[in-house]
């Protein structure tokens, strides 16, 4: 498939974002993270700032974004559309909580309630996002089990990453944070090991002969249904060089997973600032590799619509 950068960004962005807006509204509204307006402030705008910034950036993959509104009717039957409508719903109690949290410097109560409401709606949206791309049965690669428990995976682990840089750095650092940090970056290490496994022993039963419906003989391409390039070829004949996903496969495991567990084991013994510094160091080295694996989970996907130009 090809990899757009927006839905590269979107889907690494949002992730992250609803992550670190899950750990606000249960650990906040409850009061277990203290009450601190520049912390609820930067936290909420980092958590708000990454969801709005990935859902518009998600839009710049459609044909008409402008029309991006009539998406939100097709919520019976498309995840698209219910994305969309679960992401706008978590706004309501992800603002309530705001208020009450950040303005009214108060937790429990209504709080808790708001808090906990944004939380749901957070795991409900990114569910919604996995299945997005693991109901899509013509790519075997994201039609797996591996796919959903993924988004929910990565979007826990940036999240968690990114509210213990939050916290380290405004000198609130908690040992069990960081602990959780820590081991769920080794958790989305593994589940992306095994998807890798899956994938690369994958048996893909579509064939040239089935997807036509010819079952006698072999069935093969003479020649393309059309002489130019048009969306299908653009969008779903991306292909990678195995050497090249060797390589970007390493860089993600580097980025991502090896060089944050590193970092976030050295905050352990390190005194403010420092631990604050590598916790910061931490986040950005992840974000940046999971825009890598983003990219990788697109462009080693392959359509099944490609058998009728004979690959």
């Amino acid at each position: 498939m090809h990899p757009a950068f927006s839905v590269v960004f979107f889907t690494t962005a949002t992730g992250a974002g609803y992550g670190l807006l899950a750990l606000l509204g249960l650990l906040g509204g409850l009061g277990v993270i203290p009450v601190d307006f520049w912390l609820g402030f930067i936290g909420m705008g980092l958590a708000l700032g990454l969801i709005a910034a990935g859902l518009l950036s998600s839009t710049g993959h459609l044909g008409r974004p402008e029309r991006a509104w009539r998406a939100f009717s097709q919520w019976r039957s498309s995840w698209l559309s219910r994305e969309g409508v679960a992401s706008v719903a978590t706004f309501i109690p992800a603002g309530l909580f705001g208020i009450g949290w950040v303005l009214f410097g108060r937790s429990g109560g209504w709080v808790a309630v708001a808090g906990l409401l944004a939380a749901a709606g957070a795991v409900v949206t990114v569910c919604t996002t996995g299945m997005i791309y693991a109901s899509l049965k013509p790519i075997a690669q994201w039609h797996s089990r591996y796919t959903l428990p993924a988004y929910l995976i990565f979007a826990g682990m940036t999240g968690t990453v990114l509210a213990n840089a939050l916290l380290q750095g405004f000198n609130f650092g908690s040992g069990a944070v960081l602990a959780c940090a820590l081991f769920a970056t080794v958790i989305g290490w593994g589940w992306k090991l095994a998807t890798w496994r899956h994938n690369d022993r994958l048996e893909i039963p579509t064939t040239a002969n089935t997807a036509t419906g010819l079952a006698g003989g072999t069935v093969r391409s003479i020649e393309w249904p059309h002489t130019e390039e048009n969306y299908l070829l653009k969008e779903m004949g991306f292909r990678i060089a195995r050497k090249h996903s060797a390589v970007l496969r390493l860089i993600t495991q580097a980025l991502a997973f090896v060089i944050p567990v590193v970092l976030l084991a050295i905050a352990f013994v390190l005194p403010w600032p420092l631990a604050a510094l590598v916790s910061v160091l931490a986040t950005i080295s992840q974000f940046a590799g999971m825009l890598v694996e983003r990219w990788l989970f697109f462009a080693e996907a392959k359509h099944t619509v490609m058998l009728y130009y004979g690959r």
